[in-house]
């Protein structure tokens, strides 16, 4: 029974979630908040609903970008380069956007008559984003349940493993991650220099699978 909303951004480990757990949802959502990177991510999550017959929604979030201070939300130029350990990465916090993705999530969800909303947060992104963290799945999953008739809970099956996990997951599922977006600076390759370029160029060698990604080193 396809019971479950997945928030889906285009990238690597929404994307992969889509696929494993294809036979339980019925509605994948991108939230369009004005990142630097939406406009190449939310393509990738249209064509991966498209090909598996899933309905997708966009819902555009306008005032994140307008109101909210994070690099994600400022330009290309304001990404900083080097890994997610390194301090600076915490300017690509955006205040509690998993907060409120998932809060507009689960409104969406009761009023579908769904009973589960997913995410596919995992453990890499713990020491710099708070709303990535189990901790924070946990209490948002008993909070929403409380405040939704269904009893609507978050489903958050990659929280305790690494993206490489994750990939290797893909890998089973023969996904090809050509189709998938990650880069922060939202160009039109990937840069090669950000973290989330850096990481998933060690995720996908780490899982052996090749990397058809277009870099710009």
């Amino acid at each position: 029974m396809k019971n479950a909303l997945l928030v889906l951004s285009g990238g690597m480990d929404s994307t992969t979630l889509l696929y494993e757990r294809k036979n339980e949802i019925a509605l994948a959502v991108s939230f369009d908040y004005g990142s630097n990177h939406n406009g190449r991510e939310i393509p990738f999550a249209k064509f991966h609903c498209e090909k598996l017959g899933i309905e997708h929604l966009t819902i555009p979030l306008k005032f994140m970008h307008d109101y909210f201070k994070s690099s994600l939300l400022s330009g290309a130029d304001a990404i900083p380069e080097g890994n997610y350990a390194d301090e600076n990465m915490k300017s690509t916090v955006v205040p509690f956007r998993n907060g409120i993705m998932l809060s507009v999530a689960a409104g969406l969800a009761e009023s579908r008559g769904l009973t589960k909303v997913m995410m596919a947060n995992h453990f890499g992104d713990h020491d710099i984003y708070p709303d990535c963290r189990k901790e924070f799945v946990d209490a948002m999953s008993q909070a929403i349940a409380a405040g939704t008739y269904a009893n609507i809970t978050i489903d958050a099956p990659y929280t305790l493993i690494s993206k490489a996990d994750i990939a290797r997951k893909g890998k089973v599922l023969g996904l090809d991650y050509g189709q998938t977006w990650s880069c922060y600076k939202g160009g039109q390759v990937h840069c090669g220099k950000c973290a989330t370029c850096l990481e998933r160029k060690a995720a996908l060698a780490e899982a052996g699978i090749e990397d058809t990604t277009e870099y710009e080193v």
